[in-house]
């Protein structure tokens, strides 16, 4: 039964750092640009649009086709800023331990 209970509370602390991993990622703002700034694109860590300015300018243009390009510049912009703070961010689940034991705890759950 200690085991159990060893286990158990394994889980519930792996459990509670998903969920602050979670939190941090909500909390994470990057942004993406094109065109020297001319769009930018806000996104969180779990890499939601959270905001799109446009340079008035652009609209004056009358350019369509330039605009929609340089909105997927912008955005591929910040999901790849996204992605290197999620990885990051991700990377402190690595510090409860050996990452083998969620495996471990699941292993010893389930019945041979």
């Amino acid at each position: 039964m200690f085991e159990l209970n060893s286990i158990l509370k394994q889980a519930q602390e792996f459990s509670g750092k998903i969920h602050e991993v979670h939190e941090q990622l909500s909390q994470i703002r990057v942004t993406g640009s094109a065109a020297g700034g001319m769009v930018i694109v806000e996104m969180n860590g779990h890499q939601n649009m959270l905001s799109c300015k446009i340079d008035p300018a652009l609209f004056k243009s009358g350019d369509q086709e330039l605009l929609e390009e340089l909105i997927i510049a912008a955005t591929n912009d910040a999901v790849s800023e996204s992605r290197i703070k999620q990885s990051e961010t991700l990377q402190s689940l690595a510090d409860i331990g050996d990452p083998s034991s969620l495996g471990d705890i699941i292993g010893k759950l389930m019945p041979k």
